[in-house]
């Protein structure tokens, strides 16, 4: 096996899971590959799984590199299921399967096996990342006590950041740093051509595995030294008044409840997320209805949904659509951040990473042309949107047609 120092590095290390940030063509395939075959081959009848961002991504990223590197070790070749089973120092077998990250999202793909050592590559890219470990493929570890090793270049600040900074709380985890510049491989001259061309940020995220906020961030006017709350929420000291929430509808993408606290000085707490994919119209309404919520904005666009809310009993209230809606609804989001009004709970991790990564797909331009987001990394945030948006709307029509102060009644 031959890695360069810095690989080396990384795959010396006897920590159980091994975070590593690295710029592009640093050789994390490389080294992802050859740690593969290394674990499959020193257990009987091991399973070592790799994960990318989606199928097709494995396919192109790993499947061949396997193959050169496993050469006769291969014992079974299974190009339909990517799928390779090698040859052990035992005399028996063991397995490395390929899936893309969309399996264990959308299917729970991997639920009731064991594995020995799992890679996740391209981390940061990952939807839903906290749910899909912690409850598909972390307890496939605990039998056999087995690794994982998570590779990333950044994209924001999102969930890939908070596993990096995770050595710090959990002695099983070590992150390791590394540029392209640390592949001696690579000529320094095509990097430094790469910088000129470039913007700043872009190429300290992408070279230097530098992270930053992503380009043409929708929110950035959100700040997680300011406007994420940790600890245990005191409803009294906040002067909660109100709770409520607003929900967006998914199947194949996540469906998300977003609990929204109100305080009587007019501040707001997301306070609590609940954000799955695979879930009917009907499992999401059962769940809202047991939030007992003042009042809930849902999606306007799934009648069907609004149909199970209302025959749960939820008292659904209606949510402004057509054109301009999502701008402005974004608008009153970035308003309350700027006053230091909408604030997060730290348990909301998705709703964090899609504030993070939320875009106009890169910088903006022509603000006419690109005042609509690309419709990704918004399934929280659409329902915060719905429901803050119309809570503001509430209050205006409130004092146009009131002459006295209108009070929202305590829980």
């Amino acid at each position: 096996m031959k890695l360069h120092p810095a690989q080396s590095q990384i795959a010396k290390s006897k920590n159980r899971f091994r975070v590593v940030n690295c710029g592009r063509r640093f050789g994390k395939t490389t080294l992802s590959a050859w740690e593969m075959i290394g674990f499959a081959v020193s257990a009987d009848d091991a399973r070592v799984p790799y994960y990318a961002p989606t199928r097709d991504d494995a396919r192109d990223i790993m499947w061949k590199m396997l193959q050169e590197i496993a050469g006769d070790l291969i014992v079974n070749k299974n190009e339909g299921r990517l799928e390779l089973t090698i040859k052990n120092k035992f005399g028996g077998t063991s397995l490395m399967p390929l899936y893309g990250w969309e399996a264990v999202q959308e299917r729970k793909k991997g639920v009731g096996v064991k594995n020995n050592f799992i890679v996740l590559d391209e981390v940061a890219k990952y939807r839903n990342f906290w749910e899909g470990w912690q409850e598909v493929l972390r307890p496939t570890l605990t039998d056999l006590q087995g690794d994982a090793m998570f590779v990333s270049t950044p994209n924001g600040f999102n969930h890939f950041y908070d596993l990096f900074n995770l050595q710090s709380k959990d002695s099983d985890y070590k992150s390791y740093h590394f540029t392209t510049y640390d592949n001696p491989f690579i000529p320094i001259e095509e990097i430094q051509k790469a910088k000129q061309e470039l913007t700043e940020d872009r190429f300290a995220q992408e070279y230097l595995a530098d992270f930053r906020k992503t380009e043409g961030l929708v929110y950035k006017e959100f700040n997680r030294d300011r406007h994420i709350i940790t600890g245990e929420l005191d409803e009294d000291e906040w002067n909660i008044i109100k709770a409520f929430g607003g929900v967006d509808f998914g199947f194949v993408h996540p469906a998300a409840a977003m609990t929204i606290k109100k305080s009587g000085s007019g501040k707001y707490v997301v306070s609590n997320e609940w954000y799955k994919s695979g879930q009917t119209d009907a499992q999401i309404s059962d769940y809202v209805a047991a939030l007992r919520w003042e009042e809930c904005y849902p999606d306007p666009e799934n009648a069907g949904g609004i149909a199970e809310l209302k025959r749960k009993g939820v008292n659904v209230r209606d949510v402004i659509k057509g054109k301009g809606s999502v701008v402005n609804g974004i608008s009153v989001l970035r308003e309350l951040f700027k006053a230091n009004r909408l604030f997060i709970h730290e348990s909301c991790q998705n709703l964090i990473w899609e504030l993070e990564t939320y875009s106009y797909g890169g910088a903006k331009t022509d603000p006419k042309k690109d005042e609509i987001p690309v419709k990704e990394n918004n399934d929280a945030l659409d329902a915060v949107r719905y429901a803050l948006m119309m809570e503001s709307v509430g209050r205006e029509q409130k004092a146009t047609h009131t002459s006295a102060p209108y009070k929202f009644a305590r829980r």
